[in-house]
């Protein structure tokens, strides 16, 4: 969910010009979930520019507390979160953790790394939302170490109908900055990309999971 349409087009517009946002239908990316893309987002990027991840810690701040308060605690997801969420924490001056993909197999064993009290409540920041599946295992990992997870903030979200099922079933509101129908929008309006492109990215996201490259034709 996307709550301010200024906010969208900034944040899109943004990730575009610091070429975050990677297209390539003839050679598609594959994600850790197994689909083919011929898009990619990588929001880790931002941190390299201060003005843009400035921007962006303010308006997580602004929205997390108009849409849940302020929370104890903010909790980044691993490890793709774990800078915009500390710069985050910096700026609400609040605690923070960061959440592993899975416990570690040495050591204290920890999967939640920093210090997290039984009944806090928890907003998690994430950099970029899919199917919402790793995204949802760090807030599982928190519930079970006791926190309440008030809700999620993602820096920019493919709107994929699947990962709304995933948040609805797990009860966890989500809001993001921005969103793939945002970014698609500016990039058209400001020539990022040619039609044949434009018509390459609509066809996958219409069916991300079943999309294949030789059905999507895009002119030399």
């Amino acid at each position: 969910m996307v709550f301010n349409k200024d906010t969208a087009e900034k944040t899109a517009e943004l990730l575009l010009q610091i070429n975050a946002i990677k297209l390539n239908p003839k050679n598609p990316f594959t994600w850790a979930s197994g689909w083919k893309s011929p898009i990619y987002c990588d929001n880790r990027l931002t941190l390299s520019f201060p003005p843009i991840r400035n921007y962006i810690r303010q308006e997580f701040a602004r929205h997390i507390e108009n849409q849940f308060g302020k929370p104890d605690v903010i909790a980044g997801v691993a490890t793709g979160a774990i800078g915009i969420g500390v710069l985050v924490a910096e700026y609400m001056g609040l605690p923070f953790v960061y959440v592993r993909p899975e416990a570690k197999k040495h050591g204290r064993q920890n999967q939640i790394e920093g210090f997290l009290q039984k009944g806090q409540n928890v907003v998690v920041v994430e950099d970029l939302i899919s199917t919402g599946k790793s995204s949802l295992l760090a807030v599982e990992a928190l519930r079970a170490a006791g926190a309440n997870i008030k809700g999620m903030a993602a820096i920019f979200t493919y709107g994929f109908e699947i990962a709304a099922e995933n948040f609805r079933n797990e009860n966890v509101t989500l809001f993001t900055l921005s969103s793939y129908q945002n970014l698609l929008s500016i990039a058209v309006e400001r020539k990022y990309i040619t039609e044949d492109e434009q018509q390459a990215l609509e066809v996958w996201s219409a069916n991300p999971a079943g999309w294949d490259v030789e059905t999507t034709k895009i002119q030399p």
